[in-house]
This record gives structure tokens, sequence and C-alpha cells, in this order.
């Protein structure tokens, strides 16, 4: 399976996903913002989150370009807004990977259960390249 590049974006992430489906002709992308991600209630999302792209991707010449804005707060450096995603349909692969890639790195989010994967974790290796990792059953949304 491919790894998938990730690139985040200071609040301009639907302005820029859908400037490159123009380009690249891939068709208008489907977007899904914080707002209508499904809410954790011990967590209040801010208002200046709701409209935000949490995640939408395209597929640019045959490779998934994933997107999201960063979370409110978050820290965003402009150049260094890229990682790479590791999405495996195979559960005990992406486990075997993530903790490979962890050794002398910096876990950011352990591998969890979370409403889009049931496996899903992400850390910045030894040599400070930040990887996504997801464990992809049927079909990731879009």
């Amino acid at each position: 399976m491919a790894v998938d590049v990730y690139l985040n974006f200071n609040g301009n992430c639907r302005e820029a996903a859908e400037f490159y489906a123009e380009v690249f002709n891939t068709g208008k992308p489907e977007i899904m913002t914080f707002g209508e991600a499904p809410q954790h209630p011990d967590f209040v999302l801010p208002k200046e989150a709701k409209d935000l792209v949490l995640h939408t991707r395209l597929n640019i010449n045959g490779s998934n370009i994933m997107f999201s804005d960063t979370f409110p707060g978050s820290p965003f450096v402009e150049g260094n807004n890229i990682s790479l995603a590791f999405v495996s349909k195979d559960e005990e692969e992406v486990k075997s990977t993530f903790n490979a890639l962890k050794e002398g790195g910096k876990v950011s989010m352990e591998l969890q259960e979370t409403f889009w994967s049931k496996c899903y974790g992400s850390l910045r290796d030894k040599f400070g390249i930040e990887w996504q990792f997801s464990h992809e059953a049927d079909q990731l949304p879009q």
C-alpha cells in the first residue's frame, strides 16, 4: 500500500484543496469540518474551529494527497506542515510499523480507536519526519 502525503494548513485548507482540485482537474473535494465530526461530551469545540477542515483528500495523478487545517491553538509552521500517512488494511502492520518508527522518536498520539479508524496514531521519527498511521477497514472517508 502506498504512503500518502498529508498537508496541514492554517485556516485556508478549503481554499487550497479547491484550488488544487481545479488545477489538477480532480473534481470538487468532499470536505469534513471539525464541526461535522462526532463531538466528545467532555470537550466543547471552540467556535473558531467549527468551519475549519478536519479532513479532505484529492487523488492527483494516482497519488492520494490529504489535507486538513490545524486545530486552533496548535502549532503551525509554514514549510513544515507536511506529514506522511501510512494507511494499511492490516492492523498488525500498522502496529508493528508504528512501534518500529517510534524508537528514538516522539509519539504525538498513541495508537487508539478514533471515529474514522479502528487504529490511529501519530509520531515524529528520530529523523524529525512526522508520520500518521491508520488502519483502513474497507474504505476511508473521502
